[in-house]
């Protein structure tokens, strides 16, 4: 399983996962061109792609890839939000499994602040990759992991150090706290897993105010005993 990242943070996130030959794209929210290039022009060779939820860093393009005709996959409640019809729109829910090619996915709600949030759980020939992002809080443990890309984007005592020298606004601290995973979150969310095949863990949506890649990506390693990715960031 190879995991590129083409964008991570608050200003546009996506990702392509690439297996044998098939190649899936998780998260639209860049411009569909920058998207095009980070698949090597090979769009239309693309088995889907899966959105989490309607904000727009991670759903801009969203309509343009269904328009290349990629079908797309979403909660009825996102497809609702960003008014996505068509043919190339496939609606799915938590907890009830479909297949992409031979991508087999299983959806599970998460905790964000837009209408029906998902995670992914994307399995292809005994890989299986755990994708939570925009979430506090992951409430499903998974075993047998090979990769897992989760958020996390803030840790509590920088973030009220901002707060405390007018840096971040203090009316963010609530929304933050019910939006996104901190890194004490994530780090309780790694070890409620199994992580005994795990080859690698991609750390996705770090704050660019809350947040310290070098040391979160430290942190994580120590804990877990596993290569750690900072999605784009290179260190």
């Amino acid at each position: 399983m190879d995991i590129k990242t083409l964008a991570s943070s608050s200003t546009g996130n996506a990702y392509v996962l690439t297996a044998g030959t098939r190649t899936l794209l998780v998260e639209c929210g860049i411009a569909l061109d920058k998207i095009r290039r980070g698949c090597n022009y090979r769009i239309s060779q693309l088995s889907g792609c899966l959105l989490s939820h309607a904000h727009m860093d991670h759903a801009k393009a969203a309509k343009d890839i269904m328009a290349s005709g990629v079908d797309l996959y979403c909660s009825a409640g996102a497809a609702g939000v960003l008014g996505l019809t068509g043919h190339r729109l496939n609606t799915v829910k938590a907890l009830q499994p479909f297949r992409i090619d031979d991508w087999a996915i299983y959806p599970f709600d998460t905790r964000h602040d837009t209408e029906e949030p998902l995670g992914y759980l994307i399995m292809y020939q005994g890989e299986k990759v755990l994708f939570a992002t925009d979430t506090f809080y992951v409430r499903y443990t998974f075993d047998r992991l090979t990769h897992i890309m989760i958020e996390c984007n803030y840790d509590l005592a920088t973030l009220d150090a901002n707060i405390g020298t007018g840096y971040v606004e203090a009316a963010r601290r609530n929304r933050l706290l019910r939006a996104h995973m901190s890194l004490e979150q994530c780090k309780k969310t790694l070890m409620a897993n199994d992580l005994s095949q795990v080859q690698e863990i991609h750390l996705l949506h770090l704050s660019f105010k809350n947040a310290d890649a070098v040391r979160f990506k430290r942190e994580i390693q120590q804990l877990t005993g596993k290569r750690v990715i900072v999605a784009g960031h290179n260190i």
